[in-house]
């Protein structure tokens, strides 16, 4: 069972359109665990079944699209990027549609998003009406699954505003799912914070590693 499996009729939406200028630039593709830090995010989204996953450039269209390559995904540039975080936003949604249930919105610089998660989160939207996001240690984080409700209020975004600026305050349709993955809030604006997600990333990879070896026999369970 793919990890959205209850939620087809979802769609995807990854933002990758900024300049990264407090990185120093081309953030996205940087390098983690020998990929660009936009492939990392990506191919996670990919893998977790939604019916369609669009990535919205700006920013390095050309390079990310190359970073891509091979990966089940729409790539869309995004007019005006510059406008800030809105603009991408409506370019996705453009390419997107409107899904039959809903979308999830993705950042392009959260490599370690928690797909797993994204079931519980649909439900959860559904029930509530409008959105669900996880929550770690009271700080909301991403994914965020819109209901097909909500869809036209993103499209309607402007400026600098995301996502998140449509469920700040609001009380009535909104559900949160706590979670301890860190992976939901872990963001790379900064280099510091790319060596933070690197180290996160190794310590996946090696949990992943052991947990294999374990249902091989080759190592003892705890």
């Amino acid at each position: 069972m793919s990890p959205v499996d209850r939620g087809v009729g979802w769609g995807a939406l990854v933002l990758a359109a900024g300049a990264g200028r407090r990185f120093g630039g081309a953030k996205l593709l940087a390098p983690l665990a020998g990929a660009p830090v936009i492939r990392r995010t990506v191919e996670r989204v990919t893998a977790a079944g939604f019916d369609g996953v669009v990535v919205a450039t700006g920013a390095d269209h050309d390079a990310i699209v190359d970073a891509l390559s091979g990966l089940d995904c729409h790539v869309v540039a995004t007019p005006g990027w510059e406008e800030g975080m809105a603009a991408s936003l409506r370019a996705g949604l453009a390419a997107l549609g409107v899904p039959r249930r809903g979308v999830f919105v993705f950042l392009g610089d959260m490599p370690l998003v928690p797909v797993h998660l994204c079931p519980r989160l649909a439900d959860m939207a559904e029930a509530a009406g409008y959105a669900a996001r996880p929550r770690v240690g009271g700080r909301p984080g991403h994914p965020a699954a819109f209901t097909r409700a909500a869809v036209p209020d993103l499209a309607r975004l402007t400026g600098d505003r995301g996502a998140a600026e449509l469920l700040r305050g609001r009380q009535a349709g909104v559900a949160y799912l706590d979670t301890d993955d860190s992976g939901a809030v872990l963001d790379i604006d900064a280099p510091e914070d790319l060596v933070a997600a690197a180290l996160a990333w190794k310590a996946c990879a090696t949990s992943a590693t052991s947990e294999s070896a374990m249902s091989r026999g080759a190592l003892p369970k705890p």
